[in-house]
């Protein structure tokens, strides 16, 4: 039976082509920690379960980077919640600067401690909705990303308005996608 960590270095190793460093694999797994630990008492994610994490959490927030462009400098995860996808991608893309949104001071409190914790450079969290972030950001970001479990319909035009040109917003969606009235599904 795997372990949690060879089912991240093989899941990640097939999804980005390349193997984690150690110093990725490290931060992942200080990250898993710190998931684990705050879990028990803030209800953070689904699962408190070590290889669903990896499997549910982790390698699918690294598929967000087989859409990403290697040209993206900048990005914004849209109601972040635990980090998701946006510390995995800062994880295995370090030279992206990374703004967190979340606007649950809980899971903002959980955020902070995250980008403190792994010295997560040029990462800062915004405990608060994503119009806030309208008058610095829009027009100016790369790359905006978000698991949507609310409507993507509805958050597409706010995403849309920081991107800079030629920017892309990537968003995981239900399971079965219906029609959207801005992008495609891939």
């Amino acid at each position: 039976m795997k372990r949690p960590r060879e089912a991240l270095a093989q899941g990640a190793a097939s999804i980005l082509g390349r193997a984690l460093t150690a110093h990725e694999l490290d931060l992942f797994a200080r990250y898993l920690g710190l998931l684990v630990r705050w879990q028990r008492s803030h209800r953070l994610i689904g699962s408190s379960n070590e290889m669903w994490i990896v499997e549910h959490l982790f390698l699918d927030s690294l598929l967000f980077l087989r859409l990403l462009p290697s040209t993206v400098r900048s990005l914004v995860d849209i109601g972040s919640g635990a980090g998701l996808p946006g510390i995995p991608i800062k994880i295995a893309r370090s030279d992206v600067e990374v703004v967190l949104v979340e606007s649950r001071r809980r899971r903002a409190s959980f955020l902070s401690a995250v980008v403190r914790e792994l010295a997560l450079g040029r990462t800062r969290v915004v405990a608060d909705r994503i119009e806030s972030l309208l008058p610095e950001l829009e027009g100016g970001v790369d790359a905006v990303v978000m698991r949507c479990a609310g409507d993507v319909d509805e958050l597409m035009p706010l995403a849309a308005r920081l991107l800079a040109p030629q920017g892309v917003v990537i968003a995981s969606g239900p399971p079965r996608p219906r029609p959207l009235t801005r992008g495609e599904w891939v």
